[in-house]
């Protein structure tokens, strides 16, 4: 009866593993072929041929796109933005354990959002930090905290903060959801005992809610980083990677070589670059909170 069954379950698995394959592995496998190859749209595609590794020295060695550079801005993106959509996600979520009038009408405005696209949000954040008209140049105009207009998107010493705030503004949202949910999971009851054993809000917070929530943070955290690594839409729409190369990541530099270069050899090596980055860092990662949690049991 067992065989039978499992053999039932394997037919009706049929479909979704042809569906995963044919949206997801074969696009992969497709990209990885494509980043060992001469694929220029600009070319004759019947030229199309092996080239090796040539696709990866060419994107390192670029004169026009500094890679060192992209690679900072890469991980200055990240970090960055992490740590303040942590810490501020963390805090929101903080407030929103407690019981308040109208509070699921301020979650919903919070939470708002995430709901959004990120290309959206992007072009809405290019007017407001717009050097000639936008709102933020006259809002500190108005409070006489600049004498003339910044250029925010089109100065590099402005642009990559400037992409960041928006990052952060739009990242902020999932943390609170993802931590509000793994606070509303610890007991009172071991809030209460380490309230009555002297524990002050913030040796509560260090010592029971953080160690608690572990879990949550660390998968959460882990997530959000995959995610902005591959989250271009926001600097694309503001900046497209400039000025100067100024907010130039990894996952615009992969659109730059497909859409304006029209090079899917170099924008898929770049493509493949991304993903080795990441799986690395999540074995790293999920390696390093690994070993952690097992010295502090």
């Amino acid at each position: 009866m067992r065989h039978k069954n499992t053999g039932f379950l394997i037919v009706l698995m049929i479909p979704a593993f042809l569906l995963l394959g044919l949206v997801i592995f074969f696009p992969v496998v497709k990209g990885v072929v494509i980043a060992f190859q001469n694929y220029n749209l600009n070319n004759d595609l019947s030229m199309v041929h092996f080239n090796g590794l040539e696709n990866f020295k060419a994107i390192v060695t670029d004169t026009n796109f500094n890679f060192w550079q992209i690679i900072f801005n890469t991980l200055i993106w990240i970090y960055v933005s992490l740590f303040f959509q942590f810490v501020l996600g963390l805090i929101l979520a903080l407030l929103l354990r407690e019981s308040f009038r109208g509070r699921g009408i301020y979650s919903s405005l919070v939470f708002y959002p995430w709901a959004l696209s990120g290309f959206a949000i992007g072009l809405i954040w290019a007017w407001m930090f717009n050097g000639q008209f936008g709102l933020v140049n006259d809002l500190l105009m108005k409070f006489h905290l600049i004498h003339q207009n910044i250029g925010f998107l089109s100065d590099p010493k402005f642009a990559m903060m400037s992409v960041i705030i928006v990052n952060i503004w739009y990242g902020i949202p999932f943390f609170a959801i993802m931590l509000l949910a793994g606070l509303q999971s610890i007991p009172k009851e071991l809030l209460e005992a380490a309230e009555i054993d002297g524990a002050n809000s913030v040796k509560r917070l260090f010592f029971v809610i953080l160690p608690y929530i572990k879990a949550t943070i660390v998968s959460t955290v882990l997530l959000r980083t995959i995610w902005i690594m591959n989250f271009p839409e926001i600097i694309y729409a503001m900046t497209s990677g400039g000025p100067s190369n100024a907010t130039n990541i990894l996952a615009t530099q992969m659109i730059n070589k497909l859409m304006k270069f029209y090079d899917y050899g170099q924008g898929s090596a770049v493509g493949v670059m991304i993903m080795m980055i990441l799986f690395f860092f999540a074995m790293f990662y999920l390696k390093v909170s690994g070993a952690k949690e097992e010295g502090a049991a």
